[in-house]
């Protein structure tokens, strides 16, 4: 559902873009085009401008960056941002074939975050089943929703796992939203069928950017959410480690990405996004999913 969104108003917004430059400047089909290009990653980079505008204005404490290094992060998550919503998702079947499902005693289920499908994680499931891992995805739909109502697609996609691989347990690996959906299915449907849960820059507490997001999903996530509050209540009854970047730009304040009880990894100067194509959270994943 997302991929083909993805790939309608792109269509569109690149269509508006090539007419505008043909009417107001008499422009060639080859000039709009590349106008209608360069105005298309202009927006982008708009939207990841707000995003960094958020982080810096609810900030918390961490490491001053030297200049030469909050650049390359502020390019790196750009590239993502453009990667992710530009490149990978409209086109998701080309990125991301079918789940490679064959029997093993611990399959990986990736999860991903919010108005995102699978496809965000073709680099990480890459470098997981280069380390030997049997690595399974779920797309949630539809994208703006509350977040309990994705726990029973969750639920179906870990069934059909264990049936495929004859598994009894799955590893959760989840970014962003997708933590808490998965702390959600937990809090529903117990330990029995999830043997670790691996969150990456996930808003346990809440965001602040979620005040400016679309849907149900986002007033959830919103700081002291009646919905953010129940599941505090809620335990989580596994192993569960926190991978987190103190230089978020969609989960601030940053330490909302901090679980009680899970142990904390710390992979400062990278954005959010860019952790999904950041070699250092493949490394860490690698290590936790030993």
């Amino acid at each position: 559902m997302v991929p083909i969104a993805l790939l309608l108003w792109l269509s569109a917004e690149t269509a508006v873009y090539a007419a505008v430059a043909r009417h107001l400047f008499d422009a060639s089909w080859s000039t709009a085009g590349l106008i209608a290009l360069a105005a298309l990653l202009a927006v982008r980079a708009g939207i990841v401008a707000v995003t960094w505008a958020f982080a810096s204005a609810y900030a918390s404490p961490a490491r001053p960056l030297p200049f030469g290094e909050r650049v390359r992060m502020v390019l790196g998550e750009y590239l993502a941002f453009v990667m992710s919503f530009v490149v990978v998702m409209p086109f998701e079947r080309l990125w991301m074939p079918p789940d490679r499902l064959r029997p093993c005693s611990r399959p990986l289920l990736l999860v991903h975050g919010y108005a995102c499908s699978r496809g965000v994680w073709w680099r990480l499931r890459r470098e997981l089943e280069a380390a030997g891992h049997t690595v399974a995805s779920v797309s949630l739909y539809p994208p703006y929703t509350s977040i309990g109502k994705l726990v029973p697609q969750l639920n179906q996609r870990i069934e059909e796992v264990c049936q495929a691989t004859g598994a009894e347990q799955v590893a959760l690996i989840a970014h962003s939203m997708g933590g808490l959906v998965c702390r959600s299915y937990l809090a529903r449907h117990g330990v029995r069928r999830v043997e670790r849960l691996v969150t990456i820059a996930s808003p346990h507490a809440g965001t602040e950017l979620a005040r400016i997001g679309i849907g149900r999903n986002a007033r959830e996530m919103v700081p002291g959410s009646l919905w953010l509050k129940d599941l505090a209540a809620e335990n989580v009854p596994v192993p569960t480690i926190s991978i987190r970047t103190p230089h978020d730009n969609y989960v601030m304040p940053q330490d909302n990405q901090r679980l009680p009880g899970a142990l904390d990894l710390e992979l400062d100067g990278i954005g959010h996004l860019a952790l999904l194509y950041a070699g250092r959270t493949a490394a860490e994943l690698v290590r936790a999913c030993r």
